[in-house]
């Protein structure tokens, strides 16, 4: 089967053929290359957490426990006084900053990403969308599955590190989605939303990747970012325009951690 080249409201470009094609070779390469590396890189900076995390804990401890000697030799006033001040310590420590924020907002662009493909391939199969090829709602599945696994990379680390997994969605950029979603009638403007998400998903990690102190982290974000790329080269074609239009990732529409972080 062939697409209709894209018009204001048509299907889209090229076959179902080679867009099965595509997708194919995008799970290949995820399997072989992409995940793999992604997995080793969540290790090693899982690792670091945990490690720069234990060193904490030991110093917490050190300084704890001189504060409790100190309060013994001076009464029972100066115990409580200590004890308020390593719960005050505990709970600041729930705030997501500098690499960690990064892997919250990246997460929580994950979910919106998993969140969007799913809406559309329910309205896909609900027939909401006119006539859907096959190819497309396979494309559409094993994106939502790699983006499901960033997601779960992402969140492993953030509670290697003490914190809270990121379930929700990038807060203000899912609004915005969820009202385009409810205005798309057919497949292409499905692929037009699909690729400003990938565009912005990439973007973010290009920006992240100069903002990041880590190395590990920096491994982790640069594991990701070309499977966006790969996404958004495949819904590029679908779409009848070039697979590959900058020759450098931009970070034009990047969003900032302030999105999670307020």
């Amino acid at each position: 089967m062939r697409f209709r080249r894209t018009t204001a409201n048509a299907s889209l470009a090229g076959s179902e053929s080679e867009l099965a094609a595509m997708t194919r070779d995008l799970e290949a390469i995820h399997n072989e290359v992409s995940l793999p590396r992604l997995t080793e890189a969540v290790g090693e900076w899982t690792e670091h957490v945990r490690t720069s995390r234990r060193g904490f804990l030991v110093g917490a401890g050190a300084v704890a426990g001189g504060a409790l000697l100190a309060a013994c030799s001076s009464g029972a006033t100066g115990a409580s006084g200590a004890a308020k001040a390593t719960t005050g310590g505990a709970a600041s420590s729930g705030a997501l900053t500098g690499d960690l924020a990064v892997a919250g907002l990246a997460a929580s662009l994950e979910n919106l990403a998993v969140n969007a493909y799913n809406a559309g391939i329910s309205a896909a199969k609900a027939g909401k969308l006119g006539t859907v090829p096959p190819a497309v709602v396979t494309f559409a599945t094993t994106a939502m599955g790699q983006h499901a696994q960033h997601a779960q990379a992402w969140n492993s680390i953030l509670k290697a590190a003490g914190h809270k997994t990121v379930t929700t969605v990038d807060p203000v950029l899912g609004p915005m989605i969820t009202q385009q979603l409810g205005q798309v009638t057919d497949v292409a403007g499905l692929a037009k939303l699909a690729l400003s998400l990938e565009d912005v998903a990439a973007a973010t990690y290009q920006a992240g990747i100069g903002a990041i102190s880590s190395p590990a982290a920096v491994k982790v974000a640069a594991s990701i970012q070309p499977v966006e790329l790969q996404h958004s080269a495949i819904l590029l074609f679908a779409l009848g325009q070039y697979p590959v239009p900058n020759a450098f990732s931009p970070t034009t529409g990047a969003r900032p951690v302030s999105d999670l972080t307020g």
